[in-house]
């Protein structure tokens, strides 16, 4: 066995049925059991040797050479297994097949009376050496040699002289171990060299094969990585590769009572949220072989039902025949809404500029134009246009305030005049409504407050009250002192909101779809001004309603109330 052979890996070597066997029963086994299955082959060749002495001419055990020939050949049996090889210079063993020449010298000139082919046994040694691997030259040379005093050791050792003759005549024999000695180490060589490079190609497929894996896991890891879904379609359509967002875009089109619905039975519609033929979704059309750009479809239904705008490429072969597609999903619910809602803002504020506009327009001319008005009369129109001119302004600063910071100011101001005030100013708008307002304020309620901003907060919860009581109802003011925190609510008993209507009421242009319905005016930024002015106050306002039975806005705004406040003549107003 050649060292490299009972060192080697065998897990990189190509395997065959062949080498799968001896790396079973040989290759996996320790240094010593490969020593001792080497040794074992020349060691039962000699049992049986002796056996079959022992049954033709058991007299040829009286020869001591016999007994030591078997001796030492038990002996290195047991030493390739009890010796410690590992802790040995690599080729320590190799001083086992050199005394397995001893071994055959001795068996040889003891039983060559009975057994002529003794000096056979020398193959043994010789393949050990000549396959091993250590010093090639050295490993001929010395099996030749070997051979050579086997073959002459008989000779010095009977009476008479030796003639050159019978020297010449075993000649044959050692020149027959020279050959196949030579032929050894040429075929070990070859197989060093085929073994090497099959070594040296397996370690370049596994090189390759764990670049291909980082590559997999680096493109899988950007796949997922990308906010878009990701498909890869082969030409029968059978899914390749599907990123986590595509597995969750597509979790939204699978109907509930379908547990692996096909292509055909996803829940996708049409831009326009109609039916959408088979043949014209994505997926479909890019394994017919199309490429398109921001087709849009929608998938899902209900609430969760989202925009997408999906784009395909086909993959071809060299043949140009199409091997499959990617596709790829980008959920556009978001900028769909946000267009949306700017056409509903530029359609809003268009109709909200329009009517005071036209009033001012109107109520000037006629001022202007009337012959014969009493001074009395110009003073009403122009008020007319007074009061439309300020809404135009209000709207305006509304605007304003969306995209410029806001401060507040904060002085002593007795809170319940401003809700005086500002139901006061909702009162007209309450009566064509048919609104009942109340309130239940703590009196007199001192706080230090921006009381110009708190006033625009009251104004467009009230005002929102009223808006969104269009069938009638109650809308009731409370407000009270929590040690020094200020509480105020605006309750209503009007349409109220659903519960995905509530999570956007304090985002910017936010219109409530029974507001857009029933047409009730406004751009959606009151209530987003509002949370802005609390929030600078340092104080929370929340939202609770019920879709048909009302609304409740409710601000807190932290250590503002006063004990006591200021009047012109120097002295206290105390809260009671």
């Amino acid at each position: 066995m050649t060292d490299a052979i009972l060192t080697m890996d065998p897990a990189k070597v190509t395997e065959t049925p062949a080498t799968q066997l001896l790396r079973r029963y040989y290759y996996e086994r320790s240094l010593r059991i490969r020593l001792f299955l080497a040794q074992l082959p020349i060691t039962l060749t000699l049992a049986s040797a002796a056996i079959l002495i022992g049954f033709l001419k058991p007299s040829l055990f009286g020869d001591t050479r016999l007994i030591m020939a078997l001796g030492l050949s038990v002996a290195l049996l047991a030493a390739a297994v009890a010796a410690p090889w590992e802790k040995m210079p690599p080729a320590s063993y190799l001083i086992m097949p050199y005394l397995d020449f001893v071994v055959v010298a001795l068996f040889r000139q003891s039983s060559d009376t009975l057994l002529s082919a003794g000096a056979m046994l020398v193959l043994f040694p010789v393949f050990w050496l000549c396959a091993s691997g250590f010093a090639p030259k050295t490993a001929v040379f010395s099996s030749t040699l070997a051979s050579l005093v086997v073959v002459w050791i008989p000779l010095f050792d009977a009476p008479g002289p030796v003639t050159a003759e019978q020297l010449v005549r075993p000649l044959l024999f050692p020149f027959m171990m020279l050959a196949f000695s030579i032929a050894m180490v040429v075929l070990t060589t070859s197989m060093d060299r085929h073994r090497d490079a099959l070594i040296a190609q397996d370690r370049q497929r596994v090189k390759d094969l764990t670049e291909s894996q980082q590559r997999e896991r680096l493109l899988g890891t950007i796949v997922d990585t990308v906010g878009v879904g990701v498909v890869v379609v082969d030409a029968d359509g059978n899914d390749c590769l599907m990123n986590s967002t595509a597995e969750a875009i597509h979790a939204l089109g699978v109907p509930e009572h379908i547990t692996a619905p096909e292509e055909h039975e996803l829940l996708v519609f049409a831009a326009d949220k109609g039916p959408l033929a088979a043949g014209s979704r994505p997926v479909r059309r890019a394994i017919l072989g199309e490429s398109f750009t921001n087709y849009q479809v929608w998938i899902g239904a209900g609430d969760q039902a989202r925009t997408l705008s999906t784009t395909a490429r086909t993959i071809r072969g060299d043949d140009g025949i199409s091997d499959g597609a990617v596709i790829a999903f980008h959920d556009v619910t978001d900028m769909v809404n946000a267009l949306s809602a700017k056409d509903d803002f530029v359609a809003n504020v268009s109709h909200e500029f329009r009517t005071p506009l036209s009033a001012i327009n109107s109520y000037v001319a006629m001022a202007r134009e009337t012959p014969g008005l009493q001074p009395q009369e110009v003073v009403s129109y122009l008020d007319i246009a007074e009061r439309n001119t300020a809404r135009l302004n209000s709207l305006v600063s509304d605007l304003l305030a969306t995209t410029t910071t806001m401060s507040v100011l904060p002085a002593p101001t007795l809170f319940t005049t401003l809700i005086a005030d500002s139901l006061g100013s909702a009162a007209p708008a309450a009566a064509r409504n048919e609104v009942v307002l109340e309130q239940d304020c703590q009196k007199p309620l001192f706080a230090k407050i921006d009381a110009g901003r708190i006033s625009q907060v009251l104004d467009n919860l009230v005002s929102n009250a009223v808006k969104y009581s269009p069938d009638g109802g109650t809308v009731t003011v409370r407000a009270w002192a929590s040690g020094s925190d200020l509480h105020c609510q605006v309750a209503d008993t009007g349409l109220g909101l659903s519960a995905a209507e509530q999570a956007g009421v304090f985002q910017k242009f936010f219109r409530a779809g029974s507001a857009v319905e029933r047409g009730i005016p406004g751009i959606g930024l009151g209530l987003m001004i509002s949370k802005t002015i609390i929030d600078n106050h340092g104080g929370t306002l929340t939202l609770q309603s019920e879709q048909g039975k009302g609304t409740t806005m409710s601000f807190v705004i932290p250590g503002c109330v006063l004990n006591s406040f200021p009047t012109s003549s120097g002295t206290e107003s105390r809260q009671p």
